[in-house]
């Protein structure tokens, strides 16, 4: 059976190697290739790959944000995403957004074709590295010590729109609010979670 792929990366370069990888490969095929989220969101819905090849650095709609929407649109659809960045707060975003996998681009072709055959199935397939870092990120998370202030409600709705992978400026969209409020908001959650990053916010709030 045919596996379709689309390619979502706005390096021209990389997104012709990835297609060479992809239709190289025995029974896949890469069905279509964009360089924006906008033109994977006007797509994807209409061709139902069976796996979404995303970046996360994209002009406009960031990666994250085009993950989540298609799995809103299409939640059968399977995304790996496939990137130069590896800290906490990217990956996590990613994998909250809906992410079923993420690969750094410095991987193997052999890496790559073996991690969309995992996906496919419904697997989660990450770099070694990134993987470490989840691990990193749940058991410091088990160690931070206990809240001892009480969050506002609207503190407990931003971390609420965080742990879903939203913006900054998505959150202040959506509360009618500042950026520079979310982020006086954001200062306040950390000193009272005794945390330092919106990643170990969100496991703790979600923990």
């Amino acid at each position: 059976m045919l596996t379709k792929i689309v390619i979502v990366e706005d390096n021209r370069d990389f997104r012709t190697i990835l297609e060479r990888y992809v239709n190289e490969a025995p029974s896949f095929r890469c069905v279509y290739a964009c360089d924006s989220g906008e033109d994977a969101i006007k797509a994807i819905p209409r061709l139902l790959p069976d796996v979404v090849l995303m970046d996360i650095h994209l002009p406009n709609m960031s990666g994250v944000t085009c993950t989540r929407r298609l799995k809103e649109l299409c939640p059968s659809v399977r995304v790996l995403i496939l990137t130069v960045y590896e800290d906490n707060e990217q990956i996590f975003g990613a994998l909250k957004a809906g992410a079923s996998g993420y690969l750094l681009k410095r991987a193997e072709p052999t890496d790559v074709i073996r991690a969309i055959n995992e996906v496919k199935l419904g697997g989660a397939p990450m770099s070694s590295q990134i993987a470490c870092r989840v691990v990193e990120s749940f058991y410091e998370n088990s160690r931070v010590s206990p809240v001892e202030e009480k969050l506002s409600q609207r503190e407990e709705e931003i971390l609420e729109e965080l742990s879903k992978g939203y913006t900054t400026k998505e959150i202040a969209s959506h509360f009618s609010i500042s950026a520079n409020t979310v982020h006086t908001h954001l200062k306040h959650i950390y000193e009272k979670l005794h945390v330092h990053s919106r990643t170990e916010a969100v496991l703790k709030f979600l923990g």
